[in-house]
């Protein structure tokens, strides 16, 4: 079995961050009770970088644990990671 190129799966954990980010703010997103108060919104670029970020965290913990180097792993590791920190960001907020 072959490990699978670095670029693929640099763009795969890219796109599953940027889906992951673009899902949170369109089903996750502020209230609208929290936007009528706050006046503004958060972008959805930044969520989309959030989204990327975590889940670049979430492949490396993945990569770290040595719990596989398939890309269906790379795939839920990084949509678990980008769910756990866009979720953890959205408590910051």
């Amino acid at each position: 079995m072959r490990a699978p190129d670095p670029v693929v799966t640099f763009i795969v954990v890219l796109v599953v961050g940027l889906a992951a980010g673009f899902l949170f703010d369109r089903l996750a997103g502020p209230s609208w009770l929290a936007r009528q108060f706050s006046g503004s919104t958060r972008g959805i670029v930044t969520s989309a970088l959030v989204g990327i970020a975590g889940a670049l965290i979430g492949y490396h913990i993945a990569v770290l644990l040595a719990l596989g180097g398939g890309i269906v792993t790379s795939v839920i590791a990084a949509a678990l990671g980008a769910t756990v920190v866009l979720f953890a960001w959205r408590m910051a907020k």
